[in-house]
């Protein structure tokens, strides 16, 4: 996937604007099936996979027995096959072989089998207010029975896939699972079909800001092995009440009880300059370092500085007055409610909240 195609503004806009596209082929896809595989997908993870419905997805993370996140993932729900129950699940890729190792252990003393997938299967993405109309056209099922986080068997441009209607850019859009053979036809045909509506190629630069505008936490920034999900904002994710034992329980039941430590926030940087990843932060005028910035950009859509981080639990009600360190001063900032930008209600589609 490349920074860019033809400038980070400009595709960033495409997509809060009209639609743009991206080359996802490098997330992992590993798939989990058998009598037995929502069970064994309930140990490995800390959400509740065997509740799922045929059809239906939720946000997900595998974590360390410390608590600790391994990776964060997107766990589909499709419907029953020859092996039993089918799972998708989506990977990022710098973590996928790590995922699948950590998977495989975990599923091994269950009724279920991994198959990792990566290879033979290509993901595209279509994010943007005009995805709708654009992917239409092109695929053999109603868009707009999609629910949010819901995923359908259909076919794209010819092509047998998978549709689903998820995202990371914090607006309306498909991910479009095909054969890694078919991916240079699937994408030639989505732009030249949707060009005319405006539909840009986007690169990794424009996910980075879109994301970060929509509070979304990226694995290696917000998340790692020493942050646990209710550091990170992300503690709904946790089912301590699925009535079985998984991996990181006890850990995350302790934190769930004390309360955490520390807290991801938003900032709004009301100074010159940038916070970017690794600067202090610090209160106002005291020589204290209290926490770190996770990401930070120049909001192309809200036109001015953001960032998130972790501070003091105590230190994190929105409305706090920090400060950055940025090129040696102590660049005001405050604490603002994340995300930084919601699309209009209108453009939300049915069960617009990820299901978790």
């Amino acid at each position: 996937m490349p920074l860019q195609y033809g400038g980070i503004l400009e595709e960033h806009r495409a997509v809060r604007e009209r639609a743009g596209m991206f080359d996802l082929s490098h997330m992992g896809e590993l798939w989990v099936e058998g009598a037995q595989a929502g069970e064994a997908l309930g140990y490995a993870l800390i959400s509740d996979p065997a509740a799922l419905v045929p059809g239906r997805a939720h946000y997900s993370m595998l974590c360390t027995p410390e608590g600790g996140v391994v990776d964060d993932l997107i766990v589909y729900r499709l419907p029953d096959g020859a092996l039993g129950r089918r799972y998708l699940v989506v990977a990022n890729a710098a973590n996928t072989d790590v995922d699948r190792e950590t998977l495989a252990e975990r599923v091994s003393g269950y009724d279920a089998a991994l198959t990792d997938r990566s290879a033979e299967t290509a993901l595209i993405a279509v994010q943007g207010p005009l995805a709708v109309s654009i992917v239409q056209p092109l695929v053999d099922v109603p868009l707009d029975a999609i629910r949010y986080y819901a995923i359908v068997e259909g076919t794209i441009a010819g092509v047998s896939g998978l549709i689903a209607r998820t995202g990371y850019t914090g607006e309306d859009g498909f991910e479009l699972f095909v054969p890694a053979e078919a991916a240079g036809t699937v994408w030639d045909v989505l732009i030249a079909r949707g060009s005319a509506a405006g539909l840009q190629a986007a690169g990794l630069g424009a996910r980075d800001t879109l994301r970060l505008e929509a509070g979304m936490p990226l694995y290696g920034n917000e998340l790692d092995r020493a942050t646990n999900p209710f550091e990170a904002g992300l503690g709904r994710v946790v089912k301590l009440e699925k009535g079985s034992d998984f991996v990181g329980r006890s850990a995350l039941a302790a934190v769930a009880e004390a309360g955490p430590a520390r807290r991801l926030v938003g900032l709004k940087v009301t100074g010159r300059g940038i916070a970017r990843h690794g600067y202090a932060i610090a209160p106002p005028d005291e020589d204290r370092v209290i926490g770190t910035v996770t990401s930070g950009t120049m909001s192309p859509t809200l036109k001015v500085p953001i960032a998130m981080g972790y501070v003091p639990s105590a230190e994190s009600e929105a409305g706090t007055m920090l400060a950055v360190e940025i090129r040696g001063a102590g660049v005001p900032a405050e604490i603002v409610d994340l995300p930084f930008y919601r699309r209009p209600r209108s453009d939300r589609p049915a069960s617009a909240s990820a299901p978790t």
